[in-house]
This record gives structure tokens, sequence and C-alpha cells, in this order.
């Protein structure tokens, strides 16, 4: 794996996201919300979710032809490979359909649980954020790192709601709860790769979720192990591509957070 031109392919995916992001903004300026379609309780989908995955699955296999994939819309079939692309075509689905321009691209290639390359297109800003395995982190293309922030009481957080599988929401509150009365802050804005990407660049202190499919995390997990910060499950372990639940942050507030998120 390591003979890949991961730098290469790095630059590539972010062109790639480049243009499928000028079709989502064309998209955004005449969605009608009666296109919207339901995959199931509270979980939205759109034409645009689908085209954009067409898109990129298009310019992917041209990139990297033995790859495979897994993705959110089902565009193309999971295939046992030893790569995989894998994509949310757009993170925050909900904000697009509700015309809140607060969504991104995400895309990652993974050899098993190891993550190799990974970008998250901000569509309507225009920031890329991208790395390749061992290789740092950047948004259009200058370094970034985590944030320096030594304490969870200077700490800006971030998180999502649930919206299915409330089984733990009373924890969630709990934990919920406690950051609020001993950060910062607090924000939701809709899109887990984001919020993982403004961990990277130091915007945010931490992000934790749970629910999570590996395409809504892949690529933002690579983004902040190779900004400087530290990446785990609920627990402190490293299931969290598959495992549904993460928990990102600076090496410095990461410890404080995880006694927290360790009881959801």
């Amino acid at each position: 794996m390591t003979q890949l031109p991961l730098a290469s392919l790095e630059t590539a995916v972010c062109e790639l996201a480049r243009q499928v992001a000028v079709f989502q903004r064309q998209e955004l300026a005449v969605f009608e919300r009666s296109s919207i379609e339901h995959k199931g309780v509270h979980d939205l989908v759109s034409y645009v979710d689908r085209e954009s995955e067409k898109q990129l699955v298009a310019g992917l296999q041209q990139l990297l032809p033995e790859a495979g994939f897994i993705t959110e819309e089902g565009t193309v079939a999971q295939e046992d490979k030893a790569l995989h692309w894998i994509i949310d075509p757009l993170d925050g689905t909900t904000n697009f359909t509700h015309g809140l321009p607060f969504f991104s691209i995400s895309v990652a290639l993974a050899a098993g649980d190891e993550l190799l390359v990974g970008v998250v297109y901000e569509s309507n800003r225009g920031e890329c954020f991208s790395a390749h395995q061992g290789g740092g982190a950047r948004l259009n293309g200058k370094t970034i790192r985590v944030s320096d922030v030594p304490e969870l009481d200077q700490a800006l957080l971030a998180t999502g709601f649930p919206y299915y599988a409330f089984d733990r929401i009373e924890n969630y509150l709990d934990v919920l709860r406690y950051f609020m009365q001993h950060t910062q802050g607090m924000r939701r804005l809709g899109s887990a790769a984001l919020d993982l990407a403004y961990v990277a660049c130091g915007r945010f202190e931490g992000y934790f979720e749970y629910n999570l499919n590996s395409y809504d995390v892949a690529a933002g997990a690579l983004l902040v192990a190779e900004a400087g910060g530290r990446v785990t499950d609920f627990k402190g372990g490293n299931t969290y591509l598959f495992g549904r639940e993460i928990l990102a942050a600076n090496a410095r507030v990461h410890a404080e957070m995880l006694a927290q998120v360790s009881r959801i």
C-alpha cells in the first residue's frame, strides 16, 4: 500500500470534489423540497445526493481502477477488494434540502480500516480539507494543525444530535449538559465530515457523535490524525471507522472529553 501515489491521489480527489461541488451549488439554487425522498425515519436523500455520488464514483474509478467502494447511496455494489473508496457525496443532506448552505463532500481511501487519503470539501466556501497518510493535513494546500487549547473550559466543542436509535439518549443528554456547563460552547452544524475538518484546523477543540457510518467519518478522521489530534471511539479504542461512534479532539482535551463520553 505504501507504493500508492498518495499525495497525487489527494490532489486529484480535491479537484474531483471541487467539480462536484459546482454541481451541488447550482442545484441548491433551484432545489425544491417536493423532491425529497425518505430512506428511513428522519433520513433524507435527494437526486443531488445520488447524482453527486455517480460523478464521484466515475472519477474515482478512473483514478484507481483496482479499488472498490463503500458509498452511502449504493451507486456501485460493494466488492471485497483490498482498497476501498469510502464516500459520502453530500454530508449534510438535511441542511441542503432546507436551503442551509452548510454541507460537504467526503471521500476517503482505505485499506481495510487503515485510512490512506482523506478529502472533505466544503461545497459553498470552496474549502478543501485534505490529507494523506504520513503527509500531514492541509486546507486549500496550506498546512493545518489542531488547536493547542489545553483545557476543556477553554474549548469549543461540536456534536451531532441523534435522529434515530434513541436508546442512549438519556446518557447523551447528561454528557451534553456537562459540556454545556464546562466549555466555552457547543455547536451542532449538521455535517460530521465538516465537524471533523474543523477540529483538524483548530476551529473546534473536539467533536463526538454516535449512530454514524464509515462514510460519515473516514475522511475527517484522517484529517484530525494527520493534523496532530487524537481519534478514538467512546472507550478510547480504535473502532471509530466502523464502530458507529467517534471522539476526535486535540490531544490536550481528548482525555477530559473521553472521561465524559465514555458514559454514553
